[in-house]
Order: structure tokens, then C-alpha cells, then sequence
């Protein structure tokens, strides 16, 4: 068992075979330890049994920059990391680390090749540094979720695309379903090439459920795990006569429903589904599996189906991920919905 030291930066996560932080640089350089016990001697022949095991599995290392607790982007990665210690035992050798400063992420991404064989990080935010590091260690295989849809794969590097745009189209034909103002907004997080194309996406969802739906310009916080600019942005819409809004953002999710409840208007939440209940101010919820690709990754790493290629995920696809969740039997919501996510699906309509 190997176990990485961190920084203060970055918090050590304890799996049942494997405990791993990587976080910003330490005095020093990188400490590594064997993990032994109490007994060298009488537990040997165990001990070469187990270093033995974790020889022949796949060192998986994943990459969340924000939080496992986010109810986001994040927290639906890890849940599929999760089910893949489940799932595949002993075949893999799991870490992760979470919530690390934009300015670490290079030296995260190093530490992590260097101890794994399959490295996922999860958002584009990551990207520019993923694209550094992919290069120099070309014996390690790299995948991004999340990255650009337009990105070039390195011959180590995959981009899985969970095509939120998809998503964000559903989002767009539910608000402005459940708009009665007339008038719904967008709020999204970094102003990644993705969040700009579900922006859109979730404009022209709104036009093909109600035409002649007022959208208003979409705001993007530079953040997605901030309550406080979240809050504040949100209570702009509201105040102009938004009465719905749509997001993609994480921990800022708070700061939204806050100025929702404030406002008595709606919103809609997502990429982890939550309870709809009668004083939510939820109308329904994107789902969007980002686990679903982690677990692909490392399935297809052990099977050896892997490719260096952009892969998307989606309605459009056989890997699914995608779905949106209603808060109301509604019966023409309901068809109407239906009737627009078969359109999506079945490649009739351009998200974006």
C-alpha cells in the first residue's frame, strides 16, 4: 500500500486498500511510504501477498477539483468512483483528491501519473494542465471529463464529453414550461466552452417548448462553488421577472436557491437529482452521470477497449448519462417533455 503525503492544501481520503492526497508542492519535494505492520516478520508471507494483489491492479487516480460534497459535477464523479471499488475489488487500486486551488493543479496532476496508470480528471477547468502533463508521462493513460468538445485527444489522452448541452436543452423547455412570467435565466459557473454551449442549449430548449419565451443574457460567476455570487446573480434575474432559472454550477446551487425561495420563484436543479418536495422551489432536476464515465474509463482501461478519442455520453449515445427528473405529474409537462427529449435523442434537433 502507497500513501501519499499532503500539503495542507489537499485532504487525504483513506479507501479500504489504498490512502492518497496530492495537493500543492511540499517542502522537499513528494514523500512516499510503504505501508507495513506491526510485525514485519511474522506477517511477511502476508504482507507479499498483498503487495503482490495491489502489483497486478489498475492504479486508478481521479481528479476532483471541487468538492465530493458539492451535489454537483463532483459529487456525481465520486459516486461513481464509489461504485467502482465496489464493483471491481481488487482489480483496481483506487485514490482520489478533492478541492484544490487552480493554481495546484499541475502539480497535482504530476503526483498523480506518477503513482497511477489511469489518471481521470474531472472539468475543463483542468484542462490546459492536463494537457502539460499528459505528454510527460506517456506510459500513464489520461482522461478528461468534461474538457472541451472540440479538444485534439494526445495519444495518452481521451476526452469524454457528458454533453450537458443536452441536458441544459430539457432544462431550457422545463423552464419555460413552468414559467408563468414568461421570462427565464441561465446561470453557469466558469465560463468554459461547455457551459457557454448548454447556455445556448438551454435558450433554444426554452424557444422549441414555449416559442416566444423571453431568455435573459446568461451570467457566468467565474466560480461554480460560490453561494454568495450565486445568490447575488440569481436575485438579478429574479428582479427583472425571471421567475425560473436554470444552472450549472455546484456549492453555488445554494446561493440560488436561496434567492429563489426569497423571491417565491423557481428553479432547476441538477446534476444530482434531489427531493421535490411541495415547499422546494425546484420544478424538476437535470441528471447528468458524470460517475457513469468514470467508471467507463476504468472499465475500459482493464479490458483494454480504451481509445485516445473524443467520446460523448448523452442522449445521442448508447452510454447514456442523461436524463431530467420532473417535479410534476403535470400530463401536458409530462408529454411535452417526452416529446422534446425524443427529439434530442433521436438527433433531430441541434442542442446548441
Amino acid at each position: 500500500m502507497r500513501t501519499i503525503r499532503p500539503t495542507a492544501l489537499a485532504r487525504p481520503h483513506r479507501t479500504a486498500r489504498r490512502t492518497a492526497a496530492v495537493g500543492a508542492l511540499l517542502v522537499g519535494g513528494l514523500a512516499l511510504t510503504a505501508c507495513g505492520t506491526a510485525d514485519a516478520e511474522t506477517d511477511a508471507g502476508s504482507d507479499a501477498t498483498t503487495e503482490a494483489s495491489e502489483a497486478e491492479a489498475l492504479a486508478v487516480g481521479v481528479f476532483l477539483p471541487g468538492s465530493t460534497s458539492d451535489t454537483g459535477f463532483m459529487e456525481s464523479a465520486y459516486l461513481g468512483y464509489q461504485r467502482v471499488e465496489a464493483e471491481l475489488g481488487d482489480q483496481v487500486d483506487m485514490s482520489f483528491v478533492e478541492e484544490v486551488a487552480s493554481a495546484d493543479y499541475e502539480q497535482t496532476l504530476v503526483r498523480f501519473a506518477s503513482t497511477s496508470d489511469l489518471v481521470i480528471s474531472v472539468g475543463g477547468q483542468t484542462d490546459a494542465d492536463l494537457r502539460k502533463v499528459a505528454p510527460q508521462f506517456p506510459d500513464v493513460t489520461f482522461v478528461e471529463i468534461g474538457g472541451p468538445a472540440d479538444a485534439e485527444p494526445l495519444d495518452n489522452l481521451a476526452y469524454y464529453d457528458p454533453q450537458q448541452a443536452e441536458a441544459e436543452y430539457l432544462s431550457g423547455a422545463v423552464a419555460a414550461l413552468s414559467s408563468e412570467s414568461g421570462k427565464v435565466g441561465f446561470i453557469g459557473g466558469v465560463e468554459l466552452p461547455a457551459i457557454v454551449n448548454a447556455s445556448v442549449a438551454f435558450a433554444n430548449g426554452a424557444e422549441a417548448a414555449v416559442p416566444g419565451t423571453e431568455v435573459v443574457t446568461p451570467q457566468y460567476l467565474g466560480d461554480f462553488n460560490d453561494p454568495a455570487k450565486a445568490k447575488q446573480a440569481a436575485a438579478a434575474n429574479y428582479g427583472v421577472g425571471v421567475d425560473v432559472i436554470g444552472q450549472i454550477v455546484n456549492l453555488g446551487k445554494q446561493g440560488i436557491e436561496q434567492a429563489a425561495q426569497d423571491a417565491d420563484a423557481a428553479m432547476i436543479g441538477g446534476p444530482i437529482p434531489g427531493e421535490c418536495a411541495a415547499d422546494s422551489p425546484y420544478v424538476g432536476y437535470v441528471r447528468t452521470d458524470i460517475g457513469t464515465e468514470v467508471e467507463y474509463a476504468v472499465q475500459s482501461v482493464l479490458d483494454g477497449t480504451w481509445e485516445a478519442a473524443q467520446v460523448p455520453f448523452g442522449l445521442t449515445t448508447d452510454r447514456d448519462g442523461t436524463e431530467f427528473v420532473l417535479c410534476t405529474d403535470d400530463a401536458d409537462t409530462v408529454a411535452a417533455l417526452e416529446e422534446i427529449t425524443a427529439s434530442v435523442a433521436d438527433g433531430e434537433v441541434a442542442p446548441y
